[in-house]
């Protein structure tokens, strides 16, 4: 697989955000975040809305910057190498191509508060332990000239600390996708923040009241919205775990510069050597899987699942080497709090698991490809 190159403009994008993220969101500051118990920075949020970042996916006539798929994938990837808590792959991403499926002005005024960091949104689809939007059991019953939803939804990602939730359903003959405030009557959210520190929400919903206006899309036909939606965040996850590789790659890199045994740096043993340049090929080719899922997705999106899943599972297996490989080139410190690379193998743990797991998607590949 020949490696797919960034294009001029990508490459200015990504040493952009590596300039800005090592100044404002460097590890470091994602430890202080985690021991004060906070799962984002707000502040960083809006500086981020400011650099077009949470308009990314918003079309310029709502206020956003519109750049593109792949250029939202180059963003993530930048945030994975030192593990940025924000909204971003919910509602940058996510929320804003689900909404950018309906154009009505109730839409174009959602994106125009995503473009502008005033709003945050998470998406409520998985209901078990793995990610399956067609075991969908919530339940909107209709009443009246609208609907009431009874249900519950679980590792719902930025869930406890959204503005407004997506929330897929069961309706009459098929499944409805629905756009309501978090703090509606009847919702209850119950925040735990997951092993990489981000914050997940459990969230029960108890005779939800919904009109048709918060039908996002039509009833009963919601995959035409959350489809988009589901694989750009797929897409945008994978890109987020190849930076998270890169970043734990290049951690390991500079331990095995640094650290002496036998009066030599470890760093010059060649079956370490032989690991360190494996790993590298391992993320390059990954690199080209997230670029390709981007282009897919920017110029061919109904023919995308392919390249999408296959960016998925593909960063999963890297980013699982990556921190393997870091903590035991790092020995005994990589397995303790007080050192870095644990963040990394936890947050690699966490994007295994949302949206799909390496066995969802390859299964996704291998329908895709007939075998």
């Amino acid at each position: 697989m020949s490696k797919l190159v960034m294009t001029e403009e990508e490459t200015m994008l990504a040493d952009m955000a590596r300039g800005f993220l090592d100044g404002a969101a460097p590890v470091t500051a994602f430890r202080k975040l985690r021991d004060a118990g906070e799962t984002h920075d707000a502040k960083l949020w809006k500086e981020m809305a400011e650099m077009g970042w949470a308009g990314v996916l918003v079309p310029e006539d709502a206020g956003g910057s519109d750049m593109g798929f792949a250029a939202a994938n180059v963003i993530a990837q930048e945030m994975g190498k030192t593990l940025v808590m924000s909204p971003f792959l919910s509602t940058a991403v996510m929320a804003a191509t689900a909404l950018r499926q309906v154009s009505d002005a109730r839409a174009v005024e959602a994106l125009a508060k995503i473009a502008s960091g005033d709003v945050t949104y998470a998406l409520a689809v998985d209901e078990g332990i793995k990610h399956d939007p067609d075991a969908t059991a919530l339940e909107a019953k209709a009443d009246g000239n609208g609907f009431r939803l009874t249900g519950k939804k679980t590792f719902v990602v930025d869930g406890a600390m959204a503005d407004r939730l997506l929330v897929l359903a069961k309706t009459a003959d098929g499944l409805t996708l629905f756009d309501i405030p978090a703090d509606r009557a009847g919702i209850t959210r119950t925040k735990s923040n997951m092993i990489d520190a981000r914050d997940a929400a459990k969230i029960d919903f108890d005779n939800v009241e919904a009109t048709g206006e918060d039908v996002l899309g039509q009833v009963d036909s919601a995959m035409a919205v959350l489809r988009p939606a589901l694989q750009a965040g797929q897409a945008a996850l994978a890109a987020e775990m190849t930076g998270l590789s890169a970043g734990a790659f290049d951690m390991t890199v500079g331990y095995l510069k640094e650290r002496k045994q036998f009066g030599i740096e470890i760093g010059r043993f060649q079956a370490l050597q032989h690991r360190a340049a494996h790993l590298w090929c391992e993320t390059e080719v990954t690199a080209s899987a997230i670029l390709n899922a981007g282009r897919m997705l920017d110029n061919d999106p109904e023919n995308a699942e392919l390249a999408v899943s296959l960016a998925k599972a593909k960063a999963t297996s890297t980013a699982t080497l990556a921190v393997q490989e870091g903590v035991q080139m790092h020995g005994g410190i990589g397995m303790t709090d007080a050192y870095d690379m644990g963040f990394y193998m936890k947050r690699a743990r966490v994007g295994a698991e949302w949206l799909g797991d390496y066995s969802y998607h390859a299964e996704k590949v291998a329908a895709l490809r007939g075998f």
